[in-house]
């Protein structure tokens, strides 16, 4: 009997006892997590960048590390002021030509040794003088000029009797020279009219078609000028192709000449009086005003040609009317000088690239056509390669 009893006080027990273990687990399921330790924090938060301070609020900057010029390089000044670069000294133009003359003589090997040639033969039959016609024809001299120079040689190798090359190369050149005609006044009008109250600067007006180089040929042609010591302003009236004021902008400053400009598609009358009336107030030498470049078939574009130089000579008379002419472009030039001269009055020829042409004979047809001489031919793309014509090197440059 004691041994029933006490195994159901041991089972009543057991029982109470899980039933405490029960509840004590719930509870504690029941009762929030207990906080977890913080780690000790030894060294600042960083804080977020502040944002820049001015003033009295600016905040002084941690001084930096100090370190030898061996081992940096110096920052530049802030007060230094960029360096101006120093103007370009364009060549002399006194002999000019004869350091171009070289390169004249490549293009126009093919007329000059040509003649010599065919002068030399033996026996100088019609078949010859046909030849030496075609010669001519070919180098673009004109058919006029050819005839006269083929009658002239042809009586004086007649009179001559015996023909030495020598004798044959001084008696072309003789002919040559005269046919490009030396009488001709080729000097450039650029002089300042001091004797006017108030003293006004030669004016110049570059003319041409789009293509020719106009634009770079008064770049180059500003750098003749201030190489023979005159002060010159330049004007970009050319307002209608994109850029054409910048380049010229860009020779006048290389050699400190002033560029007066005027806005994109502006009037090129109006910028041509404005350059003129500013070479005026700064006592400059000459004005040297770039128009636009014209196609010859459009009348209206020509006759704008005429009212730029209607309003400059509002100021005087205009010293100078130069026309570019390419002269790879042959007898086509002949026409676009025909046209301009019909619009103002051309007084001076220009021509470029006459180094990428054995037709060198456009020199005399173009005179011709005009009754202008031709006053400077172009060479080359060197800044300097632009140099006033002389009749006699020429033709020593033809005759090699």
């Amino acid at each position: 009997m004691d041994t029933v009893i006490l195994a159901v006080v041991i089972a009543v027990v057991a029982v109470l006892a899980a039933t405490g273990l029960v509840v004590t687990g719930r509870r504690r399921k029941q009762l929030p997590p207990a906080p977890q330790a913080q780690p000790q924090i030894t060294e600042p938060a960083a804080e977020p960048t502040p944002e820049p301070q001015v003033g009295e609020d600016a905040a002084v900057s941690a001084p930096e590390e100090r370190r030898t010029v061996e081992e940096v390089a110096l920052p530049a000044q802030a007060e230094a002021v960029e360096a101006v670069p120093e103007l370009e000294v364009p060549e002399p133009t006194a002999g000019r030509l004869v350091r171009l003359r070289s390169r004249l003589a490549r293009s126009q090997n093919t007329l000059g040794k040509g003649l010599l040639s065919l002068l030399s033969r033996d026996r100088l039959d019609e078949d010859t003088w046909e030849e030496i016609e075609e010669l001519l024809l070919t180098a673009d001299v004109g058919v006029a000029p050819t005839q006269e120079l083929v009658e002239r040689l042809r009586t004086r190798v007649k009179v001559l009797g015996t023909r030495s090359p020598e004798e044959l190369r001084g008696l072309l050149r003789e002919e040559l020279v005269a046919l490009i005609d030396p009488s001709l006044d080729r000097t450039l009008h650029v002089a300042r009219h001091d004797e006017e109250t108030p003293a006004r600067p030669a004016v110049l007006l570059v003319v041409g078609v789009n293509g020719v180089g106009k634009t770079t040929t008064s770049g180059k042609l500003a750098r003749v000028l201030v190489a023979d010591g005159h002060t010159v302003v330049l004007g970009a009236a050319d307002t209608f192709r994109a850029a054409a004021a910048d380049q010229l902008q860009t020779w006048g400053e290389r050699v400190g000449a002033r560029t007066v400009r005027g806005p994109e598609a502006g009037d090129p009358a109006s910028v041509a009086f404005d350059a003129v009336k500013e070479g005026i107030a700064e006592g400059a030498d000459t004005v040297l005003v770039d128009t636009a470049g014209r196609l010859h078939t459009k009348t209206g574009l020509m006759d704008e040609l005429g009212k730029v130089k209607r309003v400059v000579e509002k100021h005087g008379p205009v010293d100078e009317v130069l026309l570019v002419l390419d002269a790879t472009t042959g007898q086509n030039g002949l026409v676009q000088a025909k046209v301009f001269a019909e619009v103002v009055d051309i007084t001076g020829i220009v021509l470029t690239k006459l180094d990428g042409t054995a037709k060198g004979g456009i020199v005399v047809s173009v005179q011709r056509q005009l009754g202008v001489p031709v006053k400077l031919i172009g060479l080359g793309e060197g800044a300097d390669d632009l140099a006033p014509f002389d009749p006699g090197a020429f033709v020593d440059a033809l005759l090699g």
